[in-house]
């Protein structure tokens, strides 16, 4: 059977809410909360708009829960960010955003947010390693590696409207 389509839907402020149905028609989502927490919920299967569970993970508690899930995921060639106090996160960059047309240097991210962006997801495709010179526009999905802190600086830069 084919993996389950996953829709993805941005929660400004918040972060980024995951829903998928599975082969039995259980609708769960999880939301994965910008402080690196995340909220799995169990929908009702009379009334697939109800929760009928839910549950809110620490970052920790949520690395545990991937640990069972996956534990093909220890490669040795694998780098694990949160062992060394880093995060990656997507920040979607919007249609009405200051940012749109301009360049990345322009946003002068490294320097103010102390954190980089190491990818741009476009309709296109995949953009490793964007220049400074690289041009962005709305609807781009920016993948974003610092700490904590750092990554919630640069939401804030690229929020600007």
């Amino acid at each position: 059977m084919p993996a389950p389509r996953t829709r993805t839907t941005p929660l400004p402020g918040i972060g980024v809410q995951y829903d998928f149905t599975t082969r039995e028609h259980q609708h769960l989502s999880v939301i994965a909360h910008r402080d690196g927490t995340r909220t799995v919920n169990v929908y009702r299967a009379d009334d697939p708009d109800a929760c009928a569970q839910s549950l809110h993970l620490t970052e920790g508690e949520t690395a545990s829960l991937i640990d069972a899930l996956m534990p093909a995921h220890h490669s040795p060639n694998v780098l694990h960010t949160t062992d060394l106090g880093l995060v990656a996160e997507r920040i979607e960059l919007s249609a009405h955003s200051y940012w749109n047309g301009r360049v990345l240097g322009d946003t002068r991210m490294r320097t103010e947010a102390g954190a980089s962006v190491v990818a741009v997801l476009r309709r296109s495709g995949a953009i490793p390693s964007p220049t400074p010179a690289f041009r962005l526009a709305g609807g781009d999905t920016l993948i974003v590696i610092g700490t904590r802190e750092g990554v919630d600086a640069a939401a804030a830069i690229l929020g600007q409207e």
